[in-house]
């Protein structure tokens, strides 16, 4: 078997794009998206005919446009996926608790509309403080969440304490901050992104959280079969191919049952400690600033197409 065959062994694989002949390539359960990658599909012909029906369809009521596109997205890629589909709410509502619970019910209203069962979908929220706080709520309603931007251990406690239903470490993001710092290569087991996500998935497995942990944002295959046995990795189509042209052996390296017996989780995180312990993470810090920053300008880009589109027809 190749690596991605055997790590499927061991983890549920997720295709992270937007396109969606490499997610009928590489078979993954579920998909990721965010605006960064719906930005660069509908950059391709083929895709184009989504943003133009989303377009036509909404063209009297342009706030409404974003949120029909990233949906048709959505449901295209449902047709591909037997499984679950990440859709991200607008990174500008990173610190409005309520902005962010709107968005995440108008999202599953939409996909309700198009007989989607919101089963399958997960509503992506950036782990600010704010965030977290929408995600229970919307929890609470039976609306799943994926954190996304999240870089330490703190964001994922305050997220496995709100009962969410999935975390997505970024690995490649925190090893680009190290390396930079450091001026250091880092391979293997000695990766700081790799090492982040054993952390996290050693607190889980200790406490017994059931929050699901889902590594993401790679930059080599290396740092993925790492993390073999962790419930799931989002992993781009390049190296989803590079993994299927590589036989060499995969084997498990995270597992929840080899843990020690689980122990009641410690007091649930207040605020002021949420913030203090973020803030004591230049890294954490630095790198959930930028990534909101990134995804809101790829957001205004996407909003410019879509004005673009709308003011040709």
């Amino acid at each position: 078997m190749n690596q991605l065959e055997q790590l499927k062994q061991y983890t549920t694989v997720v295709a992270d794009t937007g396109d969606f002949e490499s997610m009928r390539a590489f078979a993954p359960r579920d998909a990721t998206t965010n605006p960064s990658l719906i930005l660069k599909a509908v950059k391709k012909d083929e895709y184009k005919p989504l943003l133009e029906k989303a377009v036509h369809d909404n063209r009297w009521n342009q706030h409404e446009i974003m949120d029909h596109l990233l949906v048709a997205f959505g449901a295209e890629i449902l047709k591909i996926v037997p499984g679950r589909v990440s859709t991200e709410v607008d990174a500008g509502l990173s610190f409005d608790t309520q902005a962010t619970i709107d968005k995440g019910r108008a999202l599953i209203d939409l996909y309700s509309r198009a007989r989607i069962p919101r089963e399958r979908i997960l509503i992506k929220i950036a782990s600010t403080w704010e965030g977290i706080r929408a995600a229970e709520v919307l929890e609470r309603e039976g609306i799943r969440c994926n954190m996304t931007l999240l870089f330490s251990l703190p964001q994922a406690i305050a997220c496995a304490e709100a009962n969410v239903r999935l975390i997505s470490p970024f690995v490649g993001r925190i090893y680009d901050w190290y390396k930079k710092a450091e001026g250091t290569e880092f391979t293997g087991a000695n990766d700081p992104g790799v090492q982040s996500v054993r952390s996290i998935y050693d607190y889980y497995s200790y406490f017994g959280y059931k929050t699901e942990v889902m590594g993401a944002s790679f930059r080599n295959t290396s740092q993925i079969i790492e993390l073999a046995g962790c419930d799931l990795l989002t992993i781009s189509p390049d190296l989803l191919k590079k993994l299927t042209e590589s036989d060499e052996p995969v084997t498990r390296k995270l597992t929840r049952e080899a843990t020690q017996e689980q122990a009641s989780p410690p007091p649930r995180t207040s605020e002021k400690d949420f913030r203090f312990q973020l803030n004591a993470s230049a890294m954490a810090t630095e790198k959930l600033a930028e990534g909101i920053r990134l995804f809101c300008a790829d957001t205004h880009t996407l909003n410019q197409m879509i004005e673009e589109t709308r003011s040709a027809m």
